[in-house]
């Protein structure tokens, strides 16, 4: 049992005092009610990657040993490593903390910082929210930030210095350095590789920039705090992504494959030249060997002997010119399904890609054909010598409402490539309230924020926690300490969708990954459709079980654990295709549901509070196994 003794020297305060750690496996002796002396201080633990795994227990607040958090943003252990670089966005600190000091686990913080260097501004974060909890609110954590950034760097660099330190976290968030394989990130669904790289490319280039301009006294500690945790951060995400493309690039038998496997290679170098001055260069040598953390090419938790690129492939050049193509919404590694592109939308109003690209030396002739006049290419014919894209959309004043199907055929030589196209058009919903949906039951996601009603409670409300999660906010509970309410007295977010047909829909709702902090009561969330009753789900949907708490040996002796419901695993969202993966790794947790629509046209979803500490970030409705992704459809607003 890890027991220990703290000497406390605070005058006045006694000699020392007893804590009892609950952590991994200890917390099984708790759950199963471990008489634990009043004087004894315990010492609540988070599930090793920065989310609480018990809350303050009421019966607990008034003990005289009193409670307390032992909290990682540095982990070498199971589930995986987070050893590196920072990848805890203060957002995020400021939720877990405020959860823990709203419920009574105030007396003793304990942080796991590993190496320390890597993580001083949350380092940072921590001793000051600690210091005084109020100071910082949810919608303040950017003033931090920016007094961080003023401290250390001046008032004249403080706002672009704050906006690089809070994305490299947020970004590195959506997938650690040490949990990155290929495929994560879709390349031909929803341009969602594109979207990652851009935001990337965005903020390498302003720490680059603001590196200029750095007067030279205050270089090092720019390189330390800012400019080598968000390139470095940058250059792993970029490896995985340019992988991405090398391997279905290779599987097309595209040219362009030999082009991201030289990319991820350059990456992989730069990261050695980044790693070689923090360790031997900068500020005379000081920082010897700080930087060692092996970063790349983990395949199990613990980290590898040596970094590792992921395998590449390259692709040989056919002796004769030789088309092939790859439509939007399809690796098209051969032509035996039917091409198609993905559902046109008159609501949406798309542009979609076709990929022509040259498997041969030589250049190579194309013509684009399209069956109805309705279908506008961007290029009609041309001359592809390495790659060309095409642009697709739809001349909508020209068709009718209804379903409209018809085909672009790329030619070249004798060979013909039929491309399907499909397109709805109906009639707008006649509202003045903005709104999310399609008139194609395709996919489509809600971010929580974008509500139409934020209705209160008896005792709570849905409040906004600016720049948590992997968008713009999240909504949580005000306050985490509520009472658990039925869905008639609980507060709701209400948002207007447009569902064009009759029948079940499928509903994933996500969260972040809150644990099981008070298995008594539960986690529960609530979701209705109009005025029908509310459907009580249970949030613990995906839960990972780290440390064995709810094998069936274990719940038969712990009076308050549920066995953990079932996951939907049909219902893929992620970008290669395969379920979904571990909440942990993706920082959220999915909850998949039914809606049963009684008629076409407005409705209004609700998502009700059943008890309070569940953070909500999005909504994705008609989930498409066949174009899956990491995010899921991008938000579209119709107002």
């Amino acid at each position: 049992m890890p027991v220990f003794t703290l000497t406390q020297t605070v005058p006045g305060c006694g000699v020392y005092f007893n804590a009892w750690a609950i952590f991994t496996e200890v917390q099984r002796y708790y759950d199963k009610g471990f008489n634990v002396p009043d004087d004894v201080l315990l010492l609540f633990c988070d599930n090793n990657w920065g989310y609480l795994r018990r809350t303050g227990p009421l019966k607990e607040k008034n003990r005289k040993g009193g409670m307390g958090l032992y909290y990682h943003i540095d982990m070498n252990g199971g589930p995986w490593n987070d050893r590196w670089v920072n990848t805890s966005p203060i957002p995020k600190l400021r939720e877990q903390f405020h959860l823990a000091y709203e419920t009574g686990i105030d007396d003793l913080w304990v942080i796991n910082v590993g190496d320390l260097k890597p993580k001083e501004l949350p380092i940072d974060f921590i001793l000051r929210y600690a210091w005084n909890p109020h100071n910082i609110p949810a919608d303040k954590t950017d003033d931090y930030t920016r007094e961080w950034a003023a401290q250390n760097f001046g008032d004249e660099y403080a706002e672009e210095i704050a906006d690089i330190v809070s994305k490299y976290p947020k970004y590195n968030l959506w997938r650690k350095a040490e949990v990155q394989v290929a495929g994560i990130f879709s390349v031909v669904n929803h341009r969602e590789t594109d979207r990652v790289e851009k935001l990337w490319k965005e903020v390498e280039a302003k720490a680059e920039v603001l590196k200029k301009r750095i007067p030279a006294d205050w270089q090092d500690a720019y390189f330390q705090l800012v400019y080598y945790p968000t390139v470095a951060s940058a250059g792993i995400a970029n490896i995985y992504t340019a992988t991405t493309r090398n391997h279905l690039y290779a599987k097309q038998g595209r040219p362009l494959a030999n082009l991201y496997a030289k990319q991820a290679e350059e990456l992989f170098e730069k990261d050695k030249r980044l790693t070689c001055y923090y360790n031997d260069t900068l500020a005379n040598g000081k920082w010897k060997n700080m930087m060692s953390d092996i970063h790349i090419g983990y395949t199990q938790w613990s980290m590898p002997k040596q970094a590792l690129l992921p395998s590449l492939q390259q692709v040989t050049l056919q002796d004769t010119p030789s088309l092939g193509i790859c439509p939007e919404g399809c690796e098209a590694t051969d032509y035996t399904d039917k091409l198609a592109l993905p559902l046109f939308d008159a609501l949406l109003d798309q542009t979609y890609y076709i990929d022509l690209f040259n498997r041969g030396k030589g250049n190579i002739n194309f013509t684009a054909t399209p069956s109805q006049t309705w279908i506008k290419v961007s290029q009609p014919s041309g001359t592809v010598k390495t790659e060309t894209r095409l642009q697709v959309n739809i001349d909508w004043a020209a068709i009718g409402n209804g379903t409209h199907e018809a085909c672009l055929t790329i030619k070249s030589g004798e060979t013909n490539f039929p491309i399907g196209i499909r397109a709805v058009k109906g009639q707008a919903p006649d509202t003045k309230e903005a709104y999310f949906g399609n008139l194609s039951k395709t996919e489509f996601s809600i971010p929580a924020y974008l509500y139409n009603k934020n209705v209160p409670g008896k005792d709570a409300a849905w409040t906004e926690l600016p720049d948590l999660g992997r968008g713009y906010a999240c909504m949580g509970i005000s306050p985490v300490t509520a009472p658990s309410a039925q869905p008639e007295e609980a507060p709701y977010l209400e948002y207007q969708i447009l569902l064009p047909d009759t029948g079940t829909v499928s509903l994933c709702i996500g969260i972040l990954p809150t644990q099981d902090v008070y298995p008594k009561r539960g986690l529960r969330i609530a979701v209705a459709i109009d005025d029908e009753i509310p459907e009580v789900i249970d949030a613990r949907q995906g839960f990972v079980d780290t440390f064995g708490e709810y094998n069936p040996a274990n719940l038969a002796q712990s009076p308050n654990l549920k066995p953990l419901p079932k996951q939907d695993k049909t219902i893929k969202l992620t970008g290669s295709k395969q379920l979904r993966r571990n909440e942990v790794f993706d920082n959220l947790r999915m909850l998949t549901t039914k809606l049963h629509v009684k008629k076409a046209g407005m409705h209004r979803l609700k998502l009700y509070m059943i008890d309070p500490k569940i953070v909500l970030e999005q909504l994705v409705l008609y989930p498409d196994n066949r174009y899956p992704s990491y995010f899921g459809a991008p938000a579209v607003r119709h107002q």
